[in-house]
Protein backbone atom coordinates (compact mmCIF):
# COMPACT_ATOMS: atom_id res chain seq x y z
CA UNK A 1 0.00 0.00 0.00
CA UNK A 2 1.30 3.51 -0.68
CA UNK A 3 2.26 5.82 2.28
CA UNK A 4 -0.55 8.64 1.89
CA UNK A 5 2.58 11.36 1.89
CA UNK A 6 3.86 10.06 -1.59
CA UNK A 7 0.82 10.42 -3.52
CA UNK A 8 1.01 13.09 -5.97
CA UNK A 9 -2.98 13.77 -5.49
CA UNK A 10 -4.07 16.45 -2.90
CA UNK A 11 -4.43 15.63 0.45
CA UNK A 12 -6.74 17.92 2.60
CA UNK A 13 -6.98 17.92 6.52
CA UNK A 14 -10.52 16.79 7.67
CA UNK A 15 -10.98 19.98 9.67
CA UNK A 16 -9.42 22.12 6.66
CA UNK A 17 -12.70 23.66 4.54
CA UNK A 18 -12.29 23.68 0.48
CA UNK A 19 -15.30 25.86 -0.78
CA UNK A 20 -16.69 23.71 -4.34
CA UNK A 21 -15.41 25.88 -6.62
CA UNK A 22 -12.13 25.57 -5.94
CA UNK A 23 -9.54 23.92 -8.67
CA UNK A 24 -6.73 21.46 -7.48
CA UNK A 25 -4.68 19.45 -8.90
CA UNK A 26 -1.21 17.29 -8.23
CA UNK A 27 0.98 17.13 -5.37
CA UNK A 28 -1.20 19.36 -2.44
CA UNK A 29 -0.69 19.32 1.19
CA UNK A 30 -3.44 21.57 2.76
CA UNK A 31 -3.13 21.63 7.26
CA UNK A 32 -5.85 21.39 9.59
CA UNK A 33 -7.48 24.58 10.24
CA UNK A 34 -7.25 25.80 6.79
CA UNK A 35 -9.41 27.24 3.87
CA UNK A 36 -9.52 27.90 0.29
CA UNK A 37 -11.99 29.96 -1.08
CA UNK A 38 -14.01 30.05 -4.35
CA UNK A 39 -12.71 30.09 -7.08
CA UNK A 40 -9.12 29.80 -6.28
CA UNK A 41 -6.95 27.25 -8.08
CA UNK A 42 -3.99 25.25 -7.10
CA UNK A 43 -1.55 23.57 -9.44
CA UNK A 44 1.03 21.27 -8.76
CA UNK A 45 2.49 19.30 -11.96
CA UNK A 46 6.07 19.06 -10.57
CA UNK A 47 7.09 19.70 -7.04
CA UNK A 48 4.11 20.71 -4.58
CA UNK A 49 2.27 22.80 -2.55
CA UNK A 50 2.71 22.77 0.57
CA UNK A 51 -0.29 25.25 3.01
CA UNK A 52 -0.06 25.10 6.46
CA UNK A 53 -2.32 24.84 9.40
CA UNK A 54 -5.00 27.62 10.01
CA UNK A 55 -3.69 29.12 6.61
CA UNK A 56 -6.51 30.85 4.39
CA UNK A 57 -6.60 31.34 0.21
CA UNK A 58 -8.83 33.48 -0.66
CA UNK A 59 -11.40 34.27 -3.76
CA UNK A 60 -9.79 33.57 -7.04
CA UNK A 61 -5.92 32.84 -5.49
CA UNK A 62 -3.65 30.98 -8.07
CA UNK A 63 -1.09 29.16 -6.42
CA UNK A 64 1.65 27.27 -8.77
CA UNK A 65 4.61 25.72 -8.73
CA UNK A 66 7.70 27.53 -10.07
CA UNK A 67 9.76 25.03 -12.84
CA UNK A 68 12.52 24.58 -9.83
CA UNK A 69 10.67 25.42 -6.52
CA UNK A 70 7.74 23.88 -4.90
CA UNK A 71 5.16 26.78 -3.09
CA UNK A 72 5.49 26.53 0.53
CA UNK A 73 3.09 28.76 3.01
CA UNK A 74 3.11 28.55 6.05
CA UNK A 75 1.11 28.42 9.10
CA UNK A 76 -1.46 31.32 10.10
CA UNK A 77 -1.04 32.99 7.16
CA UNK A 78 -3.66 34.85 4.53
CA UNK A 79 -3.33 35.16 1.09
CA UNK A 80 -5.83 37.59 -0.01
CA UNK A 81 -8.27 37.70 -2.87
CA UNK A 82 -6.91 37.77 -6.32
CA UNK A 83 -3.30 37.01 -5.11
CA UNK A 84 -1.16 35.33 -7.25
CA UNK A 85 1.92 32.66 -4.95
CA UNK A 86 4.33 30.85 -7.39
CA UNK A 87 6.84 28.86 -6.67
CA UNK A 88 8.12 30.86 -3.68
CA UNK A 89 8.15 30.22 0.69
CA UNK A 90 6.01 32.19 3.15
CA UNK A 91 6.62 32.08 6.24
CA UNK A 92 4.51 31.52 9.47
CA UNK A 93 1.76 34.62 10.24
CA UNK A 94 2.32 36.42 6.88
CA UNK A 95 -0.66 38.61 5.12
CA UNK A 96 -0.42 38.86 1.31
CA UNK A 97 -2.12 41.66 0.36
CA UNK A 98 -4.52 41.71 -2.74
CA UNK A 99 -4.10 41.40 -6.07
CA UNK A 100 0.16 40.95 -5.06
CA UNK A 101 2.08 38.42 -6.47
CA UNK A 102 5.15 36.37 -4.96
CA UNK A 103 7.17 34.62 -7.87
CA UNK A 104 9.54 31.73 -7.76
CA UNK A 105 12.37 31.42 -5.59
CA UNK A 106 11.49 34.33 -3.56
CA UNK A 107 10.94 34.27 0.24
CA UNK A 108 8.75 36.27 2.52
CA UNK A 109 9.50 35.81 6.65
CA UNK A 110 7.28 35.02 9.17
CA UNK A 111 5.43 37.95 10.80
CA UNK A 112 5.70 40.27 7.48
CA UNK A 113 2.64 41.87 5.12
CA UNK A 114 2.84 42.22 1.62
CA UNK A 115 1.21 45.30 0.33
CA UNK A 116 -1.79 45.06 -2.22
CA UNK A 117 -0.48 45.31 -5.83
CA UNK A 118 2.81 44.44 -4.75
CA UNK A 119 5.16 42.05 -7.00
CA UNK A 120 7.55 40.32 -5.50
CA UNK A 121 9.99 39.50 -8.37
CA UNK A 122 12.20 36.01 -8.85
CA UNK A 123 14.44 35.08 -5.96
CA UNK A 124 14.12 38.41 -4.14
CA UNK A 125 14.20 37.44 -0.08
CA UNK A 126 13.00 39.76 2.88
CA UNK A 127 13.49 38.98 6.33
CA UNK A 128 11.41 38.32 9.20
CA UNK A 129 9.01 40.68 10.08
CA UNK A 130 9.34 42.98 7.32
CA UNK A 131 6.84 45.36 5.13
CA UNK A 132 6.79 44.89 1.71
CA UNK A 133 5.67 46.91 -1.52
CA UNK A 134 5.94 48.34 -5.11
CA UNK A 135 6.54 46.97 -8.26
CA UNK A 136 9.11 46.03 -7.95
CA UNK A 137 8.38 45.05 -4.07
CA UNK A 138 11.09 46.33 -1.95
CA UNK A 139 11.17 46.24 1.87
CA UNK A 140 8.90 49.71 3.20
CA UNK A 141 9.95 49.01 6.87
CA UNK A 142 10.09 46.50 9.60
CA UNK A 143 7.49 45.58 11.80
CA UNK A 144 6.34 42.62 13.74
CA UNK A 145 2.72 42.13 12.18
CA UNK A 146 2.26 38.31 13.77
CA UNK A 147 -0.37 39.38 16.12
CA UNK A 148 -2.32 41.03 13.50
CA UNK A 149 -1.80 38.57 11.25
CA UNK A 150 -2.72 35.79 13.44
CA UNK A 151 -6.04 37.36 14.20
CA UNK A 152 -6.72 37.64 10.81
CA UNK A 153 -5.47 33.92 9.95
CA UNK A 154 -8.06 33.12 13.36
CA UNK A 155 -11.34 35.22 11.40
CA UNK A 156 -10.73 33.40 7.98
CA UNK A 157 -10.69 30.13 10.04
CA UNK A 158 -14.17 30.84 12.02
CA UNK A 159 -15.58 31.91 8.82
CA UNK A 160 -14.79 29.06 7.05
CA UNK A 161 -16.34 26.94 10.14
CA UNK A 162 -19.71 28.71 10.00
CA UNK A 163 -19.29 28.06 5.89
CA UNK A 164 -18.86 24.28 6.72
CA UNK A 165 -22.84 24.82 8.35
CA UNK A 166 -24.59 27.46 5.84
CA UNK A 167 -23.84 30.35 8.25
CA UNK A 168 -22.43 33.11 5.96
CA UNK A 169 -22.53 36.05 8.56
CA UNK A 170 -19.65 35.04 10.92
CA UNK A 171 -18.63 38.57 11.16
CA UNK A 172 -21.25 39.85 13.12
CA UNK A 173 -23.48 40.05 16.05
CA UNK A 174 -22.86 39.42 19.99
CA UNK A 175 -21.54 36.35 19.57
CA UNK A 176 -18.81 37.28 16.78
CA UNK A 177 -18.07 40.18 19.34
CA UNK A 178 -17.47 37.77 22.24
CA UNK A 179 -15.16 35.88 20.24
CA UNK A 180 -13.57 38.59 18.80
CA UNK A 181 -12.94 39.84 22.64
CA UNK A 182 -11.69 36.38 23.92
CA UNK A 183 -9.62 35.69 20.96
CA UNK A 184 -7.57 39.11 20.74
CA UNK A 185 -6.86 38.20 24.08
CA UNK A 186 -5.70 34.96 23.80
CA UNK A 187 -3.46 36.25 20.85
CA UNK A 188 -1.75 38.87 22.87
CA UNK A 189 -1.35 36.11 25.61
CA UNK A 190 0.29 33.88 23.23
CA UNK A 191 -2.30 31.06 24.39
CA UNK A 192 -3.91 30.88 21.04
CA UNK A 193 -2.68 27.76 19.59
Amino acid sequence: MQDENDTDSPLVDPDAWIAPSVQMFGKIRIGAGSSVWYNAVLRAESHHISIGRMTNLQDFVMAHIGYATPTIIGDFCSITHHTTIHGCTIGDNCLIGINAVVMDGAVIGEGSIVAGGALVTEGKEFPPHSIIGGVPAKLLTTRDSTQANRMNAWYYNRNAEAYRKGDHRAWSGDVHALWLEKKMKEIQEGTDD
